[in-house]
């Protein structure tokens, strides 16, 4: 392997421990729930997915495994307020 290649792979591991230095402003994910299979994407900072209880709540299991796999890479979300909290 060249020496300029080997440096590349080098700098790549380092960088894939520093995850603040990525920003991710769009992606599409095809998700394999337990049910049934979902379409995830997250652009501009908002996240979209087609199951129901995203449909009502503006987050789901689907959007927060995503959100906790690219931490610090994406976009924190709001958590819905639950009726009758505290």
């Amino acid at each position: 392997m060249q020496s300029s290649l080997i440096s590349k792979v080098e700098k790549a591991k380092v960088y894939a421990g520093e995850r603040h230095r990525m920003q991710i402003d769009g992606l599409h994910v095809a998700f394999h729930g337990e049910n049934s299979d979902h379409e995830v994407s997250i652009d501009d900072g908002h996240w979209k997915c087609n199951c129901d209880f995203f449909e009502s709540w503006s987050v789901c299991s689907h959007t927060m495994a995503l959100e906790r796999v690219l931490q610090g890479m994406v976009p924190q979300q709001e958590m819905p307020i639950a009726v009758g909290a505290a």
